[in-house]
């Protein structure tokens, strides 16, 4: 009886619009845009004093690229644990997660900021991971699977933990990749254009993460539960 009342419980508190949703992740994205301006600027200040103006852009594609496929880790296994609160069909859940984080992690960390620095005026290169570097994706995505899969196996007490922890982790490190891609494919002097680009980035980063960590897996998960009742 205590489950049952638990899991309507969990059901009750995800009965959020997608509105709410994205309201509720604003604040992770602005601390974590932040904190990327924090060591975007300590990379560009790195690079001044040390007089080869070619680092900064040099290091921060090396830092897309680290970010950007830990990015990857985090979705799948955010997705995948959001789905097991809603629904036991794993396999349904693995290939739900596998699309949503491959999509939403291209969408936030290269898409966006690419239309960012177009729109703001500036010859951005174009550079997709996953057409490219699968030897580095595959592997990644499947610890974020098997991560979610170990994950979905605890009480629901700490995968409720778990997800709360990983929105702040998952955006930050969204927000890092973001903003890295920028400066490694062209936008060097972002500096002059910091404002705008802040709300940019935060745009970036709330709707692809709400929905990688929290729209997408509970729908499709809920989807099945409801098909099941109108069954019976």
């Amino acid at each position: 009886m205590e489950e049952n009342h638990n899991t309507c419980q969990l059901h009750h508190d995800h009965d959020a619009t997608l509105i709410s949703e994205i309201v509720h992740h604003i604040p992770y994205a602005i601390f974590s845009v932040a904190v990327g301006f924090i060591l975007l600027s300590l990379l560009d200040y790195q690079a001044l004093i040390s007089a080869k103006s070619y680092e900064s852009q040099k290091g921060a594609w090396l830092l897309f690229h680290s970010f950007h496929f830990l990015h990857i880790v985090f979705a799948a296994t955010g997705s995948l644990v959001a789905f097991s609160r809603f629904s036991h069909n794993m396999l349904k859940g693995i290939i739900v997660s596998i699309i949503s984080s491959l999509f939403f992690c291209t969408l936030s960390d290269v898409f966006l900021p690419y239309l960012s620095g177009r729109i703001l005026g500036v010859e951005m290169h174009f550079h997709w991971c996953i057409a490219t570097e699968w030897h580095n994706v595959v592997p990644l995505l499947f610890v974020g699977i098997l991560n979610g899969w170990v994950m979905s196996k605890h009480n629901e007490t700490l995968k409720s933990f778990y997800s709360l922890g990983s929105h702040f982790s998952h955006i930050l490190i969204s927000s890092l990749a973001s903003m890295f891609y920028l400066v490694a494919e062209g936008f060097t002097q972002w500096c002059a254009q910091m404002g705008i680009l802040f709300i940019f980035l935060i745009i970036a980063v709330v709707i692809p993460c709400t929905f990688a960590d929290v729209i997408v897996p509970i729908y499709f998960a809920r989807m099945r539960n409801k098909d099941e009742k109108h069954k019976t």
